[in-house]
This record gives structure tokens, sequence and C-alpha cells, in this order.
């Protein structure tokens, strides 16, 4: 059954221009993400902590005055800061209910080793139940990533099978799913890869029956405007760019290049807010990266 919440989300991620915030580092990812913030690992003892740490930040990134739905279209979270709370209410709650940002939810458990030059999803336990988690909690959508890190037809073709799999596991609960097979911007076949992953791709997306829409997470690719055909494509909402390692200014002079994609930064995002500054200060500077990423969303 579609809410009416879903339905005003739906409405938003197709109608309106902005980008999604991307505030999902995980397990692996989040000791980086505190010590760019100036939190050092010596701030906390155990991962219970460290995630209490990096909410803490990701609190004071969703209630500041900069980040509204206006620019702000989504947010995607990991399962963690889902089960916390945001000035009294759920973190997808507060996401939409007060800042109407669409919430979105990482549902990954990471990456297997490295085989035909690509890095599978791990199996995702427990799926069914974290979906049914999200839908308590009015989650539009969910986020998974794998990667690419050679022109490696086998697999590539791999890994789009297994994500466009769990995407209509995703679907089948009445979510909408991000698929990330992310190419790794070092990779020295980087724009051949690209290549493999569009002809992918567009081979599932057209297999999608017409009530099945998905969103695509991509690296900025080397020709602009190389997935123009993803954009347009029937079934596919919205394709978001990930900064994939790219400074902030550089992956916003890509993505401006990119007519029609907009951004779904993580590091980009937060590149320059620290602990240490004042909330004027935070403020300020958590304002001017949203506005140089909606700038480069709105092309």
């Amino acid at each position: 059954m579609t809410t009416q919440a879903q339905q005003d989300m739906l409405a938003k991620v197709k109608n309106e221009v902005g980008f999604i915030a991307a505030l999902d580092q995980s397990g692996g990812s989040t000791p980086k993400a505190l010590k760019l913030y100036g939190v050092d690992e010596s701030a906390y003892n155990n991962d219970e902590e460290m995630f209490t740490c990096v909410h803490q930040m990701r609190t004071r990134i969703m209630t500041s005055p900069a980040f509204t739905g206006e620019r702000v279209l989504g947010a995607i979270l990991f399962e963690n800061t889902l089960d916390r709370d945001v000035e009294g209410l759920s973190s997808a709650h507060y996401l939409w209910q007060q800042k109407n940002v669409v919430p979105f939810l990482k549902v990954d458990k990471g990456l297997e080793d490295e085989a035909d030059g690509v890095q599978l999803m791990k199996p995702i336990a427990g799926l069914d139940e974290l979906l049914a988690k999200a839908n308590a909690q009015d989650v539009f959508g969910t986020k998974m990533r794998s990667v690419v890190k050679l022109a490696n037809k086998a697999g590539i073709d791999a890994i789009i099978a297994q994500q466009f799999v769990v995407a209509k596991q995703i679907l089948a609960a009445g979510l909408v799913p991000i698929i990330e097979p992310e190419v790794d911007i070092n990779s020295p076949e980087k724009a051949p890869a690209e290549v493999l992953l569009k002809a992918a791709i567009l081979a599932e997306l057209d297999a999608l029956s017409d009530a099945q829409h998905v969103m695509l997470k991509l690296t900025l690719p080397e020709s602009n405007n190389f997935y123009k055909e993803c954009i347009e494509h029937p079934k596919v909402l919205k394709v978001v760019a990930l900064s994939g390692g790219y400074s902030r200014d550089n992956a916003n002079q890509r993505l401006s290049e990119n007519k029609g994609m907009i951004a779904s930064f993580s590091r980009a995002l937060t590149e320059g807010v620290s602990f240490q500054q004042s909330d004027e200060a935070f403020n300020a500077t958590l304002n001017n990266a949203i506005e140089g990423i909606y700038q480069a969303s709105n092309t």
C-alpha cells in the first residue's frame, strides 16, 4: 500500500531540483569520516562510542538551518542512524517531517574480495526484516554499493545482475532502490569499464516491468553526458553521481558538465566542516558546500 508520505516523496524525487546527501558511512568508513571532521580515534573506545560520535556529527548536519528540502532532495542513512533519534524523532521521520528531505537507507553489508576485476556485494542477511523496519519509519528508498575496478565484462555483468536481483526484492517491499555500481576513479580502464557498465544497466532496465522504477548512483563519467540514455530511461527516477574521491570542486565541475545528473556526495559534502567550528562557522561552511553542490546538480 502506498502511503501519502510515499506519494509526496515520489513527487519530490521525480520533479524537484536538488541533490542527495550521503550520510551513510558505516563501520569501516566511520573512523575516516570522523577524522576528517576533527574527531580523532582517541575520542572513542569502542564501536558504540564511535557511532555515537558520528551520530552527533550527522545530527549537527541534519539540524543545521542550511540543510533543508529546498536544496537537499534526500539523505542516505546507515542502519545505525535509523535506530537513533534526532530532536526526539527517529532520524528518518525527522528528515521528512521537519526538513522535507526524503530518507533512504543503505542496505548492503560491504564488499566481497575482488574477482574478475570487480567487488560484488556480500550477501545481505536479514534484508526483508531491514526493509520492514525501513517501511515502518517511512523510508522511501534504499542504496547498495558494489565496485568496478577493471573493464572485465564477466565481472561487470555479474555486478549488475546481482544489483538488479536485490533491487527487485526491494521493489517488492514497496521501496525504491538506488543501484550503485561504483567505477573506481583510479581504474586504469575507467572509460572502457563505463561502456560495459552502461550496456549491462540498460539491458536490465529494459527488462523491468512498467511498474518497476529504480534510481542509479554512478561514478562521474570520463565523457560528458555518457549516461544520457540512463537518465532518460522511463524506468529510472533519477541518476545520481558519487564523488568517489574527487575533491568537491572537481566533482562539482564534472557534475555540472553532465546534464540531468544530480549529486549524491558524502565526503565532498562534509569537506571543510569540523567538530571544532562554532555553530555559526559550521553552518556557513555547510551552507557554502550545499549551495555549490546544488548549483552543480541544477544543470
